[in-house]
C-alpha cells in the first residue's frame, strides 16, 4: 500500500455558489497548509451517489500514487450512516458509507475499508449537517500529515455497495443501462466493448443496433461526427463504454433518457 501525499481530491454534489466547498478548503489547510486540492466537480445532481460513484471510477486512476480523494454526496447525513476510509495498493477515498465508492471497491485489488471513528479527526460543530467540513475535510489532511489509516478505525466488511448488476442476456438481446449523463447530454450505458463481443460470441450474430423504449439506433459510429444531425445515435466511447449521442445535440433531452433507463442491444 502506497503513502498518501498532500494532493486531495474532491467530489460533492454541493455546487459552486455557496460556503460549503470553501469551508471544506480552509479546514483542509488549515492542518497542512502545502495541501494542493483539485476540484473534480461539485456539480454531482443533488444526492446522485450513482451519478457520483460512476463520475469517480472515471477518472481517480489518472492521479498520482498516494492521492486523496473525497467523496461527499450524502443524502443521510447526520444519521446513523458511517463514514469511512478505503485504502487501496495506489489511492485512498474518504467517503460516507452509501455506496458512491461502489466502482472503485468492485475494481480495486488490496482494498481495506475502516470506519472513521476517531473523534480526533471531527470538528466540534453546533450540529450534524456538514460532515464535508466537519469530518471528510479533516480526516483526509490529517491523513496527508501522515496519520495511518489504522488510526482511524476498525476494519470492516460489510460496507454499503450498489446493486451494480452487470448488462444480462435475455432472448437473444444484451439488456444494460443508463449509468451516466454528461454536460453534453451523452448518455453512457454500463455496455462495454467487451460485453459486445461476449454478445457476438454467445449468440453467433452481429450486433444490429441499439433498442431504448420505443427508439431504434442502427449500427454503432466511430466518432460524434459521423451522425446524422437531429438523430440519436451510438458509439463506443474512449472509456470502452456505449454512448447514445446526438451529433451537436443533446440525446438525454431527444429522447427522454435518464440514469438506471433500460438499453438493449440487439
Amino acid at each position: 500500500m502506497t503513502s498518501p501525499i498532500s494532493l486531495v481530491t474532491l467530489v460533492t454534489d454541493f455546487g459552486d455558489i455557496d460556503y460549503f466547498v470553501p469551508s471544506m478548503k480552509g479546514v483542509m489547510l488549515g492542518i497542512n497548509s502545502q495541501i494542493r486540492i483539485v476540484d473534480l466537480t461539485h456539480r454531482i445532481p443533488a444526492h446522485g451517489i450513482e451519478q457520483a460513484a460512476f463520475f469517480l471510477k472515471s477518472c481517480y486512476q489518472y492521479f498520482p500514487d498516494g492521492t486523496v480523494h473525497v467523496v461527499v454526496v450524502d443524502p443521510a447525513v447526520g444519521s446513523s450512516r458511517r463514514a469511512i476510509l478505503a485504502s487501496t495498493s495506489r489511492h485512498f477515498f474518504l467517503a460516507p458509507d452509501n455506496g458512491v465508492l461502489s466502482y472503485v471497491l468492485q475494481e480495486e485489488t488490496s482494498v481495506e475499508v475502516r470506519s472513521i471513528e476517531n473523534k480526533q479527526y471531527r470538528l466540534d460543530s453546533a450540529g450534524g449537517t456538514f460532515d464535508g467540513r466537519d469530518l471528510f475535510a479533516p480526516s483526509a489532511a490529517w491523513l496527508t500529515k501522515g496519520q495511518v489509516p489504522g488510526s482511524y478505525g476498525r476494519l470492516i466488511h460489510d460496507y454499503v455497495t450498489l446493486p451494480l448488476d452487470p448488462p444480462r442476456m435475455q432472448q437473444q438481446a444484451l439488456h444494460g443501462r443508463i449509468v451516466y449523463v454528461d454536460h453534453f447530454g451523452n448518455a453512457m450505458t454500463n455496455i462495454t466493448l467487451a460485453d459486445i463481443e461476449t454478445f457476438r460470441s454467445v449468440t453467433k450474430k452481429e450486433y444490429s443496433g441499439l433498442k431504448i423504449g420505443d427508439a431504434l439506433i442502427n449500427g454503432i459510429k466511430t466518432h460524434y461526427g459521423e451522425g446524422a444531425m437531429g438523430i440519436p445515435e451510438a458509439l463506443i466511447n474512449s472509456n470502452g463504454h456505449v454512448e447514445i449521442f446526438v451529433k451537436q445535440g443533446r440525446a438525454v433531452d431527444r429522447c427522454e433518457l435518464h440514469v438506471g433507463q433500460t438499453v438493449e442491444l440487439i
